[in-house]
């Protein structure tokens, strides 16, 4: 028996880190089989930003991917993330719209959840956790990993005991932004095994430089399951490669018990797209650089290419530095949220407002009022009163679960879009993405009855199909 697992995230993580989550499923197909024989404990195959990058750029049903990767993959548990209250998307669902989605990502064929909130509020995760376990699917709870004057091992170490007594299956470090260093991990390992029974696993990002390093601590430490992408889409702001790490450890009291003469016929198929994403650029080499501005500024590489967007749209590129030193003042101010989606994108928004705005919180967005009045959940640090103020003036903040407010969404989502449903599945695409799922519904409705989606008759000649 294995001692140290694997999950590999190549088809998941590893694009969306490189490639802004453009493989498609005709690209992920070939791979499956080959994948299937390596003797992963997992493939990270579905959630995430996948979601709505199907949807969006590559004009594919999502949940067509997640039926066709599970037909390919018969021996290997498919696992997915899962954004707890937001689900995939970039708001608080409806308890009935979490419950709904959960079930059917487990009837279409995924095993494993790894469900996280971006604060670590743990009410935005009791419906996902109970929805999964009452689908018979494998709740993983993750910790949502950072650094601040209020987080420590010992918090997280508690965290990780509360998730357990959720009902967790096991639970994940997630470090989403490559921050965990190697002896840190080590301590902090050490720290949650005192105080679970429950498998361990650690995810992390490549961005510092320090992953594989940080795994190999983590492994001497106990971790049971570590996160790694095939080298051809490793390392830069993926995960840690996989070959490497399997190398090291075979022979070893920590032998993974996997074949490299089984990964390698893997790894020759993504070479070869992943020399096809360098020609058409849609793999960038400086995403593939270790950055320690990472470690200074605790900004996400997702995070870092948004506000270089950001800041190249407003036609400030030169604020680069000024922005990244306002990031860690932003987040100091509205109780140190780690940074992940939607958090990462709601701080990193409103420094580059704050910088180019030329006064602090002149400009707002609507989401930053929103994680200010509390509507995304409770902050690991209190907002000040002042502060709140500040943002939300005499509106009143939110104290409890903030899903407690919604109403249950699924009826009036199916009566919006009954004349585009081909699948039950299609009223979670459009809760989730509204417009995107209707502009993906007219464009798959064109392609099956051959019409041109862009012709003005387009809506009145489906009408009559």
């Amino acid at each position: 028996m294995a001692k140290v697992k694997i999950t590999e995230t190549i088809i998941r993580d590893a694009h969306q880190s490189l490639i802004a989550t453009r493989m498609t499923t005709p690209e992920i197909l070939p791979a499956l089989e080959l994948l299937d024989k390596v003797g992963y404990h997992a493939l990270e195959a579905w959630g995430g930003a996948t979601f709505d990058s199907c949807l969006r750029f590559l004009k594919e049903d999502p949940w067509e991917r997640l039926r066709a990767i599970r037909d390919k993959v018969k021996n290997t548990k498919l696992q997915m993330l899962f954004r707890g209250q937001n689900i995939l998307g970039y708001r608080h669902y409806a308890d009935d719209v979490v419950e709904y989605f959960v079930q059917k990502s487990i009837a279409n064929g995924i095993d494993i959840i790894r469900i996280f909130d971006a604060l670590n509020d743990k009410k935005n995760l009791v419906t996902a956790i109970n929805a999964t376990k009452k689908e018979k699917g494998h709740v993983q709870a993750a910790i949502s990993y950072t650094v601040s004057p209020v987080h420590n091992n010992a918090s997280f170490a508690q965290l990780a005991y509360e998730l357990q007594e959720m009902g967790a299956d096991s639970i994940c470090i997630k470090d989403m932004a490559g921050l965990l260093k190697p002896y840190d991990a080590y301590a902090l390992v050490k720290e949650i095994k005192e105080k679970i029974s429950l498998p361990l696993e650690l995810h992390t990002h490549y961005t510092s430089g320090v992953g594989s390093m940080t795994y190999l601590k983590a492994i001497e430490a106990g971790v049971d399951i570590v996160d790694t992408a095939l080298s051809p889409l490793a390392m830069g702001t993926s995960q840690p490669p996989t070959e490497p790490l399997v190398a090291t450890l075979a022979g070893t009291e920590y032998d993974t018990l996997i074949s490299i003469e089984n990964l390698n016929a893997a790894t020759k198929y993504f070479n070869t797209l992943r020399e096809e994403y360098l020609n058409s650029g849609l793999l960038d080499p400086s995403l593939l650089k270790v950055d320690i501005n990472t470690l200074l500024y605790q900004v996400p590489g997702g995070m870092l290419s948004n506000l270089v967007s950001q800041l190249k749209q407003a036609g400030k590129s030169d604020k680069l530095m000024e922005v990244l030193e306002e990031v860690p003042r932003v987040r100091q101010d509205v109780g140190y949220p780690p940074l992940v989606t939607p958090s990462s994108q709601i701080v990193g928004t409103q420094a580059v407002f704050n910088i180019i705005g030329g006064e602090r919180y002149k400009m707002l967005s609507k989401e930053f009022r929103a994680l200010v009045k509390g509507e995304y959940g409770e902050t690991p640090m209190p907002i000040s009163e002042e502060f709140r103020k500040k943002i939300i003036g005499d509106e009143t903040p939110v104290t409890g679960r903030p899903a407690d407010a919604l109403k249950p969404e699924l009826d009036r989502l199916r009566g919006e879009i009954t004349e585009y449903m081909e699948q039950d599945e299609d009223v979670l695409s459009y809760a989730l993405f509204d417009r995107v799922a209707v502009d993906y519904f007219k464009h798959r409705r064109a392609v099956k009855y051959g019409l041109d989606e862009k012709n003005a008759d387009f809506e009145k000649k489906i009408h009559t199909i």
